[in-house]
């Protein structure tokens, strides 16, 4: 599975981006979809992620109700919406895809068996 993540760039608090995360190859083997970020000096977090077959959504606590998940299938592209930015959004995104991964695992990214390259999201105060 190859992943490519797009859609970063400079916002200003409070302003909206969409990234977007393509899969090429073996998608049909991929059971779910992750977004998480990193920012400098801190370790990767989790920040939402979509089940391919079902839809069914997960969401950090930090992003609920300001992020929203979605998948299109027959694109094999999973989007993450991100309303009211805050500049504490600010980090690389990167998209992963884990092939047997489960709901309690969804939030550590030793879940996820492919990374995409990161994108970068900019949120200046």
């Amino acid at each position: 599975v190859q992943l490519q993540a797009s859609g970063g760039g400079l916002v200003q608090a409070g302003g909206s981006l969409r990234l977007s995360c393509a899969a090429s190859g073996r998608t049909l083997s991929a059971r779910i979809m992750g977004w998480f970020r990193q920012a400098p000096g801190k370790e990767r977090e989790f920040v939402s992620a979509v089940r391919w077959s079902t839809g069914m959504t997960y969401y950090a606590d930090s992003v609920k109700g300001r992020f929203t998940i979605s998948r299109d299938n027959p694109k094999n592209t999973v989007y993450l919406q991100m309303n009211n930015l805050k500049p504490e959004d600010q980090a690389i995104y990167y998209c992963a895809a884990g092939l047997r991964t489960i709901t309690s695992a969804i939030r550590f990214p030793s879940s996820y068996d492919y990374w995409g390259q990161g994108t970068l999201v900019t949120v200046s105060s």
